[in-house]
């Protein structure tokens, strides 16, 4: 347990919990083992940049990673952009503290030995309350003609990836495989038109006269009786006229033998 303070007028230390971070051989991680430091505990406004000061007297920190939870440590997916995508997190987090020798480790551990540590210092202080919801606010106000930019070189490069995906879509058609099988597309002399609007109307008109016919046939309750009830006299009527039918076949059937 290693105890730290906001600042010097904070009476009660609060407790980080740190431990050698350990993963099994032969996992792919960005976290090395006898390099990184597990921390547990870490409050919300403990960033990054407070971890790697508060660790710096151990040894050269190389990166300080803060999640919501422990995770397998797997390489994470780097974020090329700062519009979109922007997950904040709340509350109590975990920290990986990477050093660039292993002995990092060892002396930020041997750190619960000595009194509480200060996060936030009058070189380096954290922003706080109104002055954090400022700073927050400013972020938050996005440049036009960045996000523009940004937008027309994620279009282009997805313009390009479908192309590239055309050409080669177009050359492999009508080219067998290794088991001999040629794989057949929709593209044609009349290939399939999207539905515009005005189609997609007369469908829902069409629907709406259908549903309409269907409430004012059986509108009242009576009116659902009645309709059963005259349908069971036409097939009862109908049933007659068979029998009779079959009747007279059988009264006009004679044993004909020349």
């Amino acid at each position: 347990a290693l105890a730290v303070k906001f600042g010097e007028r904070q009476r009660s230390p609060h407790c980080l919990l740190v431990k050698e971070h350990q993963v099994r051989e032969g996992a792919g991680t960005t976290h090395p083992p006898r390099r990184t430091l597990f921390v547990l505990n870490v409050p919300p406004y403990c960033t990054p940049d407070s971890l790697s000061r508060l660790f710096a007297r151990c040894g050269h920190v190389q990166s300080v990673d803060i999640c919501e939870k422990p995770g397998p440590g797997e390489k994470k997916e780097k974020l090329t952009s700062k519009f979109f995508n922007c997950k904040t997190v709340t509350g109590f987090q975990v920290a990986y503290v990477v050093f660039r020798k292993p002995s990092g480790v060892q002396a930020a551990m041997a750190l619960s030995r000595e009194g509480p540590l200060l996060i936030s210092t009058e070189s380096h202080p954290v922003k706080t309350g109104i002055s954090k919801w400022i700073a927050s606010y400013a972020a938050s106000i996005v440049d036009q003609e960045e996000l523009k930019a940004e937008v027309d070189a994620y279009m282009q490069d997805y313009d390009k990836k479908i192309a590239e995906e055309e050409a080669k879509a177009a050359k492999e058609e009508g080219v067998p495989d290794e088991e001999g099988w040629v794989k057949v597309t929709r593209k044609g002399r009349k290939p399939g038109l999207p539905r515009t609007e005005a189609a997609s109307l007369r469908v829902l008109e069409r629907e709406k006269q259908k549903r309409a016919r269907k409430e004012l046939l059986n509108f009242y309750a009576w009116q659902h009786r009645e309709t059963k009830r005259e349908h069971i006299a036409q097939l009862r009527k109908k049933f007659e006229e068979d029998k009779q039918r079959i009747a007279l076949m059988r009264a006009q059937r004679k044993f004909r033998p020349y």
